[in-house]
Order: structure tokens, then sequence, then C-alpha cells
């Protein structure tokens, strides 16, 4: 399997599971509490990890009891953290969210006190022992850094890049990854209704030459690859939605797995709308995959 190499944050998520999103000024009683580590990147690497790939992340964390709880989760998972930067001042990057037990949706408020992971904390990092490295796409200035010294210095592997919300310049990274992967949200803010006109519009303004991808929620996944061909998979929505949690990265996971196993871009799409379905059907990442999982 692969190394692969994930830059981005990772949260503590405290969830609140409720039995209907509350109106403004309500009172309401949550029916479970739970408090786990978060973040994107994380938990894409979470999910490859339990695929056989040997995962890294590089990330800032705290020296405090917070820190040590990230710390754990992502070792315990079969995450490395030998390139992380510790902090002894700030606080953990903290999202609040309430699950609605109703229909699986989640509203999250988040807040961080802790700088992000450097241009400097990269240049640190061996990164030619990499098949693959994913990025956040956020910190839109230190990460383009980043991408440009991976491509001066004719990194060997491939490079995904998430870009899941706007930020000021953030264009300026689409040049610089072989595969991005857009979100819906990102594609609406941008005025876009339909996810394949959303991607012709940034192969014809950008020119990146990479595999473009668009997750639509319950219309599946729509794909662009290198070679203007477009491809489609529908989604595959559990018997009951439970927890659309994580899924987005979960599917990132499923994407990324599949291209280190080359396969077409139309089946690592399909499967990584799969994996994403069954995600929705359950709570969390844990016993995500089952034996059937071999050929992903």
């Amino acid at each position: 399997m692969a190394a692969i190499l994930g830059i981005g944050i990772a949260t503590i998520d405290i969830i609140h599971t409720v039995d209907a999103y509350p109106q403004e000024n309500a009172e309401i009683r949550a029916l479970q509490r739970e408090r786990v580590r978060g973040g994107n990147v994380t938990n894409t690497l979470t999910v490859l990890a339990q695929l056989g790939h040997r995962c890294e992340w590089g990330g800032v964390l705290l020296a405090d009891s917070d820190g040590d709880f990230v710390r754990h989760s992502l070792l315990a998972a079969g995450v490395g953290l030998e390139h992380c930067r510790t902090l002894t001042t700030g606080s953990m990057p903290t999202s609040y969210i309430l699950r609605n037990r109703g229909n699986g949706s989640r509203t999250i408020v988040h807040y961080r006190d802790l700088p992000e992971f450097s241009a400097e904390d990269f240049q640190a990092i061996p990164c030619a022992r990499y098949d693959w490295v994913h990025f956040e796409g956020r910190n839109v200035a230190a990460t383009r850094q980043m991408l440009q010294r991976l491509r001066a210095a004719g990194f060997g592997g491939r490079i995904s890049l998430e870009i899941e919300k706007e930020r000021p310049e953030i264009d300026l990274l689409f040049p610089l990854a072989d595969v991005l992967i857009f979100s819906r949200v990102f594609a609406h803010g941008r005025g876009y209704t339909d996810a394949a006109d959303f991607l012709a519009s940034v192969r014809h303004r950008y020119r990146p030459p990479a595999d473009l991808i668009c997750a639509w929620g319950e219309s599946g996944a729509f794909a662009l690859d290198r070679m203007d061909q477009p491809c489609h998979s529908p989604a595959f929505p559990p018997p009951q939605v439970v927890d659309t949690l994580g899924a987005g990265d979960v599917f990132n996971a499923a994407l990324i797995h599949g291209c280190l196993a080359q396969q077409t871009l139309p089946a690592a799409l399909e499967n990584a709308c799969r994996l994403a379905g069954r995600k929705c059907g359950q709570l969390g990442l844990t016993a995500l995959l089952t034996e059937q999982d071999a050929g992903l």
C-alpha cells in the first residue's frame, strides 16, 4: 500500500444529538453527547489507514490535555505524527456540532485559537518518501508555498487538494494539484447550480492539468478527467440516514485510494460514493469497512 501525507487541521468535536434542530432562543434536551477527534484531513487519513495505507499527518497540536486527546486518537487510528508541530499556548480547534437524529444533518460552530501549519514546518518534511500528499484548501498563502515546493522539487507522487470553502485567492492553488476535489457549497458560492457546468468553468478559466471532482450530495458526484472526459456516479444512500458528519472526508479517502489502486476515474468515483453513503448510515468512522472493501 501507499505512503500518504495529509496537511490540515485536527479538531475536537463536541457533538450533541437532538431530536430536531431547535428554533432560535429555544431550550431543548440533548439525547446524546460525544467528544471525538475531528478535522477533514485527519478523518480522511483515518479512513485511508483502515484501507491499509501508511498515513502521516502534518499539523499543529497543543501540549495540553486536549492535544493529548487528539494525539492518542490519531495514533490509535494508525496515523503517524512525526511531522507535527507542538505548541504550548493557544487552544485546540473545537467544533460544536448539533446532529439532528431526524434526518442525520449536522450544524457546526467552529472555534480556533491555534496557528496553522506553516510553509516552514512543511519544508522540514522529506516529501520524497510519500506516494501521495493531500491538502486542505485553507491557509492559502502557506499552502501555495507548500505546493510550489513540491512542484519545484519534482515530486514524483500525486497531489490532491480539497476545496471546501471560499477563501481569498484560493484560485491560485488550482493549477498546482493533480486532483481537485470541490464541495457543492463552494460551487454554489460561485453561482453554479449544476456540478458539470461548474467543473467545465474551472477547466476553461484556470486550465489546471488535474482531475476535477465535485461531490453533489443526493445527486452523487461528478468529475472531469485531465483529458476532459466527464463522468458521474449516483449517490448510494443507506436505508436510513443516521449521520452525515464526515461523509465528505470518507468520500475523499475512497477517491484517493481508488486513484492509488489505478482504478479508472469512473470506478474510483463510484466507490467513493458507495463508501460515503455507507458512512451516512452509521455513527462515526469506526467499523466503516467490510471484507468486501478489499476490492475498493
